[in-house]
């Protein structure tokens, strides 16, 4: 991954991006946001409690950072729906999954732990950004997202490149309940008892799907081990219980502008 800083601010960028023109995107680290407490500082969502002038505040710079017209965003219920973005404005509702060919809109995912993948088609100049977790990937949201891809702007998988954010690692992916959770077909995944590597288990999804190995990037970084940069909603629970609030890091992808 490669880091970059504006001011204040910190992001990562997948190195399969990198050399694209007319492309940007950012998984945006806990710094520089104004937001405080756990909240702090740049979280991007008002779920758990933090204000919404405070949110704004951190979403119009990273904007700002990316040299953006606007964000657009998802309600995420931890489904499998993707809408195309249509509108410039507002949240679109009742799904995890967004997909656009405008120029400069970014297309937002919040998380913490959980996977946030972006898509782009470099032939046909769609981009797609999923909030995907562990329920999200029992439903594959990427299938749906591949598929969606395909059916309304003429997508084919082998020309997909992929990069899915830090995330819940292995060493803290427990699944006490997993014979109820997750499908038998996840459970070989299993790295240790009831802990199963999420990681491998995207990989092999988009891999399924027909996407091309060397056009996929995993960053494999744990959220949960890195609390310097990174929210955690398991690193707060503990005994079963969230024993502190956590914000959430935005994951922006874009087309830019000729």
């Amino acid at each position: 991954m490669i880091r970059k800083k504006n001011n204040t601010l910190e992001w990562l960028e997948f190195e399969i991006f990198a050399e694209i023109p007319g492309f940007i995107h950012g998984i945006f680290l806990r710094h520089g946001g104004v937001s405080t407490g756990s909240f702090g500082t740049l979280n991007v969502t008002t779920w758990a409690g933090d204000s919404s002038e405070n949110v704004k505040e951190n979403r119009k710079r990273i904007m700002q950072a990316l040299e953006l017209d606007t964000l657009v965003t998802a309600d995420q219920v931890h489904g499998n729906l993707v809408q195309i973005a249509s509108e410039p404005e507002g949240m679109f509702s009742g799904c995890d999954g967004l997909i656009t060919d405008q120029k400069n809109w970014g297309l937002l995912m919040a998380h913490a732990d959980c996977q946030a993948a972006i898509f782009y088609d470099p032939i046909h100049h769609v981009v797609a950004t999923v909030h995907a977790g562990w329920r999200g990937q029992v439903k594959n949201i990427y299938k749906e997202t591949v598929e969606k891809m395909g059916h309304t702007f003429g997508s084919k998988p082998e020309d997909l490149l992929v990069g899915v954010s830090p995330s819940l690692g292995p060493e803290n992916s427990e699944f006490i309940h997993f014979r109820k959770e997750l499908p038998e077909a996840f459970w070989p995944f299993q790295i240790k008892e009831t802990y199963f590597n999420l990681w491998a288990i995207a990989r092999h999804q988009l891999e399924s799907l027909g996407i091309l190995p060397h056009h996929i990037q995993i960053a494999e970084i744990d959220t949960f081990a890195n609390p310097q940069d990174f929210f955690s909603y398991r690193r707060e629970k503990k005994n079963g219980r969230v024993e502190k609030i956590t914000g959430c890091h935005g994951t922006v992808a874009s087309l830019r502008r000729s």
